[in-house]
């Protein structure tokens, strides 16, 4: 498990990837031993995640039983969780990026545990305020989430803008498709309510 000084000290490195912080990424070791290490943040994230989806499922029509949603989310999580590291080792090892994947993939998965509490806000406030505010909200949330991917992925791999917005299609296009999967598996179709 991650000690409290590894978790404020990741956390402190992602936030500042956000500020466009030269050292933020040697927050992050970057060794096999470190990236690895850094999936335990998978852990430490799961139970925002899971308040995460009991929020957002709170107002739509589901089809499928809790049990159903249970383990169809946590499907979700593991699979939407390792497949970008997977895709992009492909790509690291193609552009002779290896020597900077543990620093970066590590870098990215920090990210995770600010950037929940943000989807937390997002799915509150989608609950609690009439709309536009919720949409205009989830775009804005969205926008700086892309942006703090791209900033990394800038910063650590030393690409321009082009190829870190490209990088963001490979992390963001898969967490759609399964998006879009899981909705379809659960019956996810319309609001409850006005």
């Amino acid at each position: 498990m991650l000690t409290s000084g590894e978790i404020g000290r990741g956390t402190q490195g992602a936030l500042r990837f956000l500020q466009r912080d030269p050292s933020a990424p040697f927050y992050f070791e970057n060794s096999v031993q470190a990236c690895l290490r850094s999936f335990w943040v998978m852990v430490l994230v799961a139970p925002l995640y899971a308040l995460y989806v009991i929020i957002s499922y709170s107002g739509l029509y589901v089809a499928a039983d809790e049990i159903d949603i249970a383990l169809v989310e946590a499907l979700r999580y593991l699979v939407d969780w390792l497949l970008y590291p997977v895709l992009f080792y492909e790509i690291a090892r193609h552009r002779r990026w290896l020597d900077r994947y543990p620093r970066y993939i590590g870098a990215l998965n920090w990210i995770s545990l600010p950037a929940m509490g943000l989807l937390l806000a997002d799915a509150l406030v989608a609950n609690v305020t009439p709309m536009p505010f919720p949409m205009i909200f989830d775009i804005a949330l969205q926008a700086l989430l892309f942006y703090w991917i791209a900033t990394t992925t800038r910063m650590v791999l030393g690409v321009n803008w082009l190829v870190a917005g490209l990088l963001l299609i490979v992390n963001w296009v898969p967490s759609l498709f399964l998006s879009l999967i899981v909705n379809q598996v659960l019956g996810v179709s319309t609001v409850v309510g006005s």
